[in-house]
């Protein structure tokens, strides 16, 4: 086998471990299970004389590994815990993350000794906080309800929720001096785009340019979900994908091929680490990165190892994203709905995207419809709502998406040096978001061929298929050399 297979398979072996694990299975059963798979293996390659089949049954025991590095972890989070619950208490500790704000704030403050561990503080948003401040605390930790919700809080370490206790500000800059300073060039861009642009635009333009949803309205976040455009403001890599793009283009006037890459580099880490480093972002940046260093290499970019690759650094950062990360398991399946999915729609319609024009309708139309089919059971599963509207309203949105983005940047950065150019420049970009917002309402407003239930062994026929589609119009995987 070829070293980026076997790193491939043995990338493949530790993400089964680890989904096992976090499953549930005991540790006892999936050692047996590996080594029985590893056992089948060595079998086979005896009777077949397969030296391919040999070095499945050595790379197979990274299931163990897997397995063992995510119980390993899982035990290593609990035993640091201390905490008393249900009992009201006095505590200090650090704000780790940046405050989601909109109805409250949200805090993840990590606890200060005696105690230590993480929690969720919920408070009205003023007097408001910010990361790396060191507060004082007065009230009850409560353990979440067991459930999705306990899962998703502890994938963050977090193990006790406080609902509106008594905060004081002690001081700041217990933080790290590069994220403040991203997160604050992150609040300077947002309060750039609300003075110059009406309330529901300036959110909108946030969301899309820098992942923040705080200031959308229920009603146009359930707009946005009944038109199938959430995903617009989820930092997908159809965002990061611009970024890189016109980093790189304009960078490439200024300086050489190589400081274009390591600056490019640098430049997604630090807007990865400026938006809050979601599933999807992470992702997206990873697969970007790994474009870019293919291109300098001038090896050939395998899309199946590079979404290994992805997954694999993500899983090992923080091995609870595979199960209990909806954004992680959404990004995920819709790269993979655009890699191999839609070459067989493609392919299966006869859909030629050659000498396109500049709106792009049918390319926007093979990819929404590819990672529309790819997530639908886990948007049903997750949240009880998928409309066939969303198709049509994709369509119309993601043509002028990048261009939008590129404008709004320019717009915060305009907005720094001067107000009334800010104002001028603002009013065209308020054309393209009027026209983006209309079409989010007047989509989200249609409650026509929604499907609101499904079960998880219909899902699991689904997905099986949709993989015999796919293998049917694929004899064969292709390398691909473009990043979604």
């Amino acid at each position: 086998m070829r070293i980026h297979d076997i790193s491939f398979c043995a990338a493949v072996f530790f993400i089964f471990g680890v989904l096992a694990a976090s499953l549930k299975l005991s540790f006892l059963i999936i050692v047996v299970a590996a080594i029985l798979a590893a056992v089948l293996f060595l079998l086979f390659g005896y009777f077949r004389k397969s030296m391919k089949s040999f070095w499945l049954a050595g790379l197979s025991l990274f299931v163990i590994v897997g397995a063992f590095y995510y119980f390993g972890r899982d035990d290593n989070q609990i035993k640091n815990l201390n905490l008393i619950f249900n009992q009201k208490i006095n505590f200090e500790g650090v704000v780790i993350k940046n405050p989601e704000r909109g109805n409250q704030q949200k805090l993840a403050v990590e606890l200060r000794l005696p105690y230590s561990g993480r929690v969720l503080v919920k408070l009205k948003n003023y007097p408001s906080f910010n990361y790396g401040d060191l507060i004082k605390l007065e009230g009850d930790v409560q353990k979440p309800e067991d459930g999705s919700y306990a899962n998703y809080l502890a994938k963050e370490g977090i193990f006790g929720i406080v609902d509106y206790p008594k905060a004081e500000f002690i001081n700041s800059g217990h933080g790290s001096k590069i994220k403040s300073s991203l997160f604050s060039l992150k609040e300077k861009t947002i309060r750039v785009f609300q003075r110059v642009l009406p309330q529901e635009n300036a959110a909108f333009l946030a969301g899309i340019t820098l992942g923040e949803r705080a200031e959308f309205s229920k009603e146009f976040k359930q707009a946005m979900s009944k038109s199938g455009t959430t995903h617009l403001v989820a930092l997908s890599g159809y965002n990061i994908t611009i970024l890189v793009l016109a980093v790189a283009y304009v960078l490439s006037f200024f300086a050489s091929r190589r400081l274009v890459f390591w600056l490019t580099l640098l430049i997604i880490a630090g807007f990865v680490a400026m938006t809050g480093a979601e599933a999807s972002v992470v992702r997206a940046a990873i697969m970007g990165g790994i474009v870019l260093l293919a291109k300098r290499a001038n090896r050939l970019y395998s899309f199946r190892n590079a979404i290994v690759i992805a997954a694999f650094l993500m899983i090992l950062d923080n091995p609870m994203v595979l199960s209990f990360d909806v954004g992680f398991q959404l990004s995920f399946l819709a790269l993979l709905g655009i890699i191999y999915l839609q070459p067989a729609i493609q392919k299966f319609l006869k859909i030629s995207v050659e000498n396109e024009s500049v709106l792009g309708w049918k390319e926007n139309l093979l990819t929404t419809l590819s990672a529309q089919l790819a997530v639908l059971p886990l948007l049903v599963l997750y949240f009880g709502n998928f409309s066939a509207v969303s198709l049509l309203s994709n369509i119309l949105i993601l043509s002028v998406v990048p261009l939008t983005m590129a404008l709004g940047f320019i717009l915060g950065f305009i907005g720094f040096i001067s107000y009334e150019f800010s104002l001028i420049f603002g009013w065209f970009v308020n054309l393209l978001l009027s026209y983006e917002t209309f079409i989010i309402k007047f989509f989200g407003g249609l409650s026509i061929f929604q499907i609101s239930s499904l079960s998880i062994p219909l899902a699991a026929v689904y997905y099986f298929i949709l993989i015999i589609f796919i293998i049917y119009n694929h004899r064969r995987l292709k390398y691909v050399t473009v990043a979604e």
